[in-house]
């Protein structure tokens, strides 16, 4: 059940949950996003790439580099904005529980390597999302942040 204060607050304030579905949306947007510059800072790389296989290879070459970015990306914007580009189109956006307002650098660093982490172990910290009744994956719940509708 979802912490009753919590639900007081967002209930007399009258903030939302955003849905799985808007926040798999942002997700998508997301990551679509982020390998489309990949392929840009690799271009010369893939562009003398012949088979699928080598282009897997390029892409494996400079996953550390990818993971990076990835957290940086998520941080910066999560700690600016409350939100990266793929919430901002959405209309949702990512606030801590304690606060209500956009989460802490530390925060948003915890929940971008979090999300990580999710996302290496079969994204199984984001289907803890679909039966969490905040609707909290991995990263949020050590975060302690939510995602509402902006």
């Amino acid at each position: 059940m979802l912490n009753e204060e919590i639900e007081n607050i967002l209930h007399n304030s009258d903030i939302t949950l955003a849905s799985i579905a808007k926040r798999s949306t942002a997700f998508f947007v997301d990551e679509m996003l982020l390998s489309f510059l990949l392929i840009i800072a690799l271009w010369d790389s893939f562009a003398t790439a012949k088979t699928v296989e080598d282009m897997i290879n390029i892409t494996n070459t400079f996953i550390l580099e990818y993971l990076l970015m990835k957290i940086v990306y998520q941080a910066f914007f999560v700690y600016q904005y409350g939100a990266t580009l793929g919430k901002i189109i959405m209309k949702i956006r990512v606030i801590e529980i304690s606060t209500f307002q956009n989460p802490t650098l530390g925060s948003s660093i915890n929940r971008a390597i979090f999300r990580i982490i999710s996302e290496t172990f079969f994204y199984l910290g984001f289907l803890w999302g679909f039966f969490d009744p905040a609707k909290q994956t991995l990263h949020d719940k050590t975060a302690r942040t939510l995602v509402i509708n902006a």
